[in-house]
């Protein structure tokens, strides 16, 4: 008879954050599948749990995927996968252990936990009411401008992000680039830990902030969305207005990108031959009186 994979969430900071519920499966258990074994090894210790330990995080082996379902498919095991902190799954790769495991008649239990994602939203003073979690952004300047356009031209959800403290200065500039400056925001960092802090503002309030004081430990961003989101259901689900094309490159542009990305951005999104976009731009910019761009 398979066994059970059980999805515990840990802390994110706070240790008395541990549930009664994920010490006793974290208990129970016949092996622990840890993304970072020496991390989660001082949350055992803490606890005075001694289940076997394994590691489990996007480097290891291909093998190691095909071991663990041998054992929860075959052998009838019960595993518990932990991420270093919060609920695994997100933004790690504890999805594909789930998948294999889901395909192989294996039955998946989500123990939930704390979580920086609606720690953040509920203390933001945002909308919680309807909200997306976008995780990292793309690395690369180019990728990572074009994700922030697009969301701003359309989303109206209050938005989510994780970034890094070396990136957060950077990120928030972008960020009061492509929405706005007076976008509402707040960044929480170290959430339920001892110096957990809170900037709440306008994007341009708060990449000030950042700016001039070097960030530490683990942060999460949260931006109001398109026009603010709303509780009333009517007015939240209602889809907003398409953009026409001379809008759409407009906004392109102002987001920072280049006129070559901004066709192939704009093309993209309205499903239009880049050719209409090109002359669509070619247009718009002889109405403005500034020479025409480079050839794409």
């Amino acid at each position: 008879m398979p066994g059970t994979l059980y999805l515990v969430a840990t802390p994110i900071g706070n240790l008395e954050d541990m549930t009664l519920r994920g010490l006793r499966i974290l208990k129970e258990a016949d092996l622990v599948a840890a993304e970072d074994t020496r991390h989660t090894r001082n949350l055992l210790s803490h606890f005075e749990i001694e289940t076997p330990l394994i590691a489990y995080h996007q480097h290891s082996e291909a093998g190691r995927t095909e071991n663990l379902i041998r054992r929860l498919a075959e052998e009838g095991q019960s595993i518990a996968l932990v991420t270093d902190a919060g609920t695994p799954g997100v933004s790690d790769p504890g999805v594909e252990l789930v998948r294999a495991a889901l395909a192989a008649g294996v039955t998946v239990v989500p123990i939930p936990g704390a979580s920086a994602v609606l720690c953040a939203l509920v203390g933001s003073g945002l909308s919680p009411a309807r909200f997306a979690f976008e995780g990292f952004l793309p690395r690369t300047k180019s990728s990572r401008r074009n994700k922030l356009a697009a969301l701003a031209r359309s989303e109206t959800r209050t938005l989510i992000f994780y970034e890094s403290p070396q990136r957060i200065a950077e990120t928030l500039k972008e960020m009061a680039a492509a929405f706005g400056p007076e976008r509402p925001a707040a960044i929480g960092r170290e959430l339920t830990k001892k110096f957990e802090e809170f900037v709440r503002g306008s994007l341009a309030e708060v990449s000030a902030h950042f700016e001039a004081t070097a960030a530490r430990g683990e942060i999460t961003v949260v931006v109001q969305g398109l026009a603010g989101d709303s509780d009333d259901e009517d007015e939240s689900t209602a889809a907003p207005e398409p953009l026409t094309l001379p809008e759409a490159l407009r906004a392109a542009l102002a987001s920072g990108l280049s006129e070559r990305d901004a066709v192939r951005q704009v093309s993209t999104d309205q499903k239009l031959s880049r050719r209409d976009v090109y002359t669509a731009m070619l247009e718009l910019k002889s109405e403005q009186a500034i020479p025409p761009p480079c050839v794409l």
